[in-house]
């Protein structure tokens, strides 16, 4: 079965959601793609999200763009719609034919009000179903490597809501509780010390172990292990707050064997990626596998040539060239869609001769049935240049079909060496109106660590949407550049390169930051 179709398959599982029916999703711990494979079927079904705060922000593009997405959580205490405004909403927009999601951080029925919003829907005859989502206790602790039950340690674990006054009535059975192997707090940052103290005073040893894990399973996670004596001590001093949970048990002590999340290559950098948004996923998808968070900051986008006449005209020409030269997988792209507009298709470059720059471009040429005849070790034009003349161009004629801003070496080296070069923008590459309001304000801050950079006009456009206010926060970002010209274009404009990607491309950029930063981390170590 093929990944399209399992898809498609998975959807059919799901089954319908039918209008006016309100579906309460748990959106998992925070990593966006823990959700349940029903939970994201249903946001892209949905008409309307009510979402809470702690909801991974890549689940907010899954639904559609005309969906509405209303945030009825709160931050710190501050509400921004009551409980019973949000009853309200779920059913007047369910009465009205709307498909509805109650979007929630974790699972909506650990902690998470969804029993009562269960409740106040079945009371005013609506339609609804809970999905379950990961919980924290559950989330967290996996990605701390901490167990919260094991063999010969736990075999009980109880979750506690932290935010309840230790002293008050109805709050925790701390009797019960020191009874129990493992304690999940949630939320228990603000009663940490009040918390381990009434454990201690209810029999439970001070020399138990105790972890707080904030922003589990996030890029961002951070986590500080102690005891019930000191571990309120420990956290304040390593400034953690909210959202986090506390663990209690003997089970905390195997972290220090287990532990794998924060010991990720990149866990604990943030990498900035200003690919594309549709060219991004590669990129950014390797960051993140490697323990990094990753902020997309787009600094190019793609605009047809405003006239494909002449590129149309040698595409109709095709026969009389003997080579065909992609220099990106935008230039592949950019052909193919001229060709498509021709009513062509890859069997119109039958007998031509075909190279790539780059793995990318090669692979890109493949998904649509082309297998390159030349691709050069290096990828830059140089070395295809090189390539091509070592191939013998003299008398011939070559197509470059690339951007309208690329550089004009390739095309003078080969006309050099007797070829006929006819070099056609087949798209035009274009600076954003603005870079995310998310990436100025960390790099304001002083939160960035890296950006990479994967052509000259990124780094260009990059600094054009900076201005110069803020080319002096640039300055303490390392640059992580793909190859030699984009390095060039870097050190032209007064800026320092960090690493350059050898090989020139996506696997070669990741590899190169994930050395810098071991190499750094080996230093300071």
């Amino acid at each position: 079965m093929s990944g399209l179709a399992g898809i498609e398959r998975l959807v059919r599982l799901v089954g319908e959601f039918e209008p006016g029916m309100v579906s309460l999703v748990g959106a998992g711990p925070g990593d966006s793609a823990l959700i349940s494979v029903r939970g994201a079927v249903r946001l892209t079904q949905a008409d309307v999200i009510l979402h809470d705060k702690l909801i991974g922000p890549e689940l907010l593009d899954l639904p559609r763009p005309d969906a509405e997405r209303i945030f009825v959580g709160k931050w710190r205490g501050d509400k921004v719609w009551t409980q019973e405004q949000i009853n309200t909403a779920l059913v007047e927009h369910a009465r009205v034919g709307r498909r509805v999601v109650r979007l929630k951080g974790g699972d909506p029925f650990v902690f998470g009000r969804g029993g009562e919003e269960c409740e106040y829907l079945a009371a005013a005859g609506v339609r609804y179903e809970v999905v379950p989502g990961i919980t924290a206790a559950f989330g967290a602790p996996a990605s701390a490597g901490i167990p919260l039950t094991h063999r010969n340690l736990s075999r009980s674990f109880a979750l506690v809501t932290g935010h309840a006054e230790p002293d008050q009535p109805g709050g925790p059975d701390f009797a019960a509780l020191a009874r129990m192997e493992t304690i999940a707090f949630y939320m228990g940052v603000r009663m940490l010390g009040a918390n381990c103290r009434r454990l201690i005073e209810a029999g439970m040893p001070a020399t138990t172990p105790a972890a707080v894990i904030q922003w589990g399973t996030r890029p961002q996670q951070r986590s500080v292990v102690g005891t019930l004596a000191d571990i309120a001590e420990r956290a304040a001093k390593e400034a953690i707050e909210p959202p986090a949970l506390v663990l209690v048990g003997q089970v905390v002590a195997l972290r220090e064997r287990i532990e794998w999340f924060e010991r990720r290559p990149l866990h604990g950098q943030v990498i900035v990626v200003t690919r594309m948004v549709d060219q991004a996923a590669s990129l950014s998808g390797s960051l993140q596998a490697a323990g990094a968070e990753v902020i997309e900051a787009p600094t190019i986008e793609l605009a047809e040539v405003e006239d494909p006449s002449t590129i149309d005209q040698a595409l109709q020409r095709l026969p009389q060239y003997a080579w065909i030269v992609l220099t990106s997988v935008n230039g592949v792209d950019g052909l193919f869609k001229r060709l498509h507009g021709l009513n062509l298709d890859a069997r119109a470059l039958a007998g031509i001769k075909v190279a790539a720059i780059g793995s990318a471009t090669a692979q890109r040429l493949r998904e649509y049935g082309i297998r390159p005849d030349l691709l050069p070790e290096e990828a830059v034009g140089e070395s295809m240049a090189d390539a091509l003349v070592r191939k013998g161009v003299n008398g011939q004629r070559i197509l470059l079909p690339r951007a309208d801003i690329a550089r004009e070496q390739l095309p003078a080296t080969l006309r050099q060496a007797g070829a006929q070069c006819d070099d056609l923008p087949v798209y035009r590459t274009v600076c954003p109106v603005s870079l995310p309001a998310q990436f100025l304000t960390r790099l304001d801050a002083g939160q960035v660590d890296w950006i990479t950079l994967t052509s000259p006009s990124s780094f260009v456009n990059l600094l054009a949407l900076l201005g110069e206010a803020r080319k002096e926060a640039l300055r303490r970002v390392k640059l992580a550049s793909i190859g030699p010209v984009t390095t060039k274009a870097v050190r032209q404009a007064g800026f320092e390169v960090a690493v350059e990607a050898e090989p020139h491309d996506v696997p070669g950029l990741v590899a190169a930051i994930r050395r810098a930063v071991e190499r750094d981390r080996g230093t300071r170590g």
